[in-house]
């Protein structure tokens, strides 16, 4: 199935253009009956789903190799960024040519080549920082329990059985979906968006560069060029967004 675009616009959801691709499989099927079998899902329960969806989604797109200039970059510019706030990371790079990134509740960050070719190594760590930030304040994780939760009501009123383990090929696929394009609110984005601020800035990176990436992704959403999805969409605005990192940079005196 074509998944929807994840957009890092939370910078994690530019719900429109890409065509990173998953499956409903038998073992993302599996971990979905077993996630959804009681009310209460648990954070391990979730992280394991992650890490399924991310298995399917990496098993659908090409991977750029250790040895590519792509993979390289990348790791290079987060390695001393291996573990944050306690969590794990692990890094990969679709060579796909949509301007990406995500990251999952597993501590998976994809980052698309479309994106890694328009921006700075600051810019892509700004993006990074604000993905991640999603994942540390359990902004994907509450995303993911709530589409559980709703597929495994449907489930339950198509059956008519009130079970919640009787999980259709479709419904994993529909999940899936979701997970990939959800949008996050607008106060969860500017959560993140603080969080990279903060990570930029304990790290002793430029935080203007989280502006600079809002400013690049904002011009081309607005170019009619079709190849960003709706990231910074429309809550709030990525113009808005990068004034508001100018502002607190200025306050802080870190720019002038």
């Amino acid at each position: 199935m074509n998944c929807k675009s994840i957009i890092l616009a939370a910078l994690v959801s530019f719900p429109l253009l890409t065509t990173a691709q998953s499956s409903g499989t038998s073992g993302l099927l599996q971990a979905l009956m077993q996630g959804v079998g009681s009310a209460t899902l648990s954070d391990a329960q979730v992280v394991k789903l992650s890490r399924e969806a991310v298995k399917e989604m990496d098993a659908k797109n090409p991977i750029a190799a250790p040895n590519d200039p792509y993979a390289q970059r990348l790791s290079r510019i987060v390695s001393r960024h291996r573990t944050v706030s306690g969590i794990p990371l692990n890094y990969k790079v679709y060579k796909v040519a949509d301007v990406n990134a995500f990251a999952t509740a597993d501590g998976s960050v994809r980052v698309f080549k479309g994106l890694m070719d328009i921006m700075t190594d600051s810019e892509l760590l700004a993006i990074m920082g604000h993905e991640i930030g999603h994942v540390v304040n359990r902004d994907t994780r509450d995303a993911m329990k709530s589409a559980l939760r709703r597929s495994a009501v449907r489930t339950a009123l198509a059956s008519g059985s009130g079970t919640l383990s009787r999980i259709s090929q479709s419904q994993v696929a529909g999940f899936a979906d979701y997970m990939l394009g959800a949008k996050f609110s607008r106060n969860q984005e500017t959560e993140a968006d603080d969080y990279s601020y903060g990570f930029l800035k304990r790290n002793r990176y430029s935080v203007m560069a989280l502006a600079t990436s809002f400013e690049k992704l904002a011009k081309l959403s607005g170019g009619g060029g079709g190849k960003v999805a709706s990231l910074l969409s429309d809550h709030p605005d990525s113009a808005s967004r990068a004034q508001r990192v100018r502002d607190r940079a200025r306050k802080d005196g870190l720019t002038r």
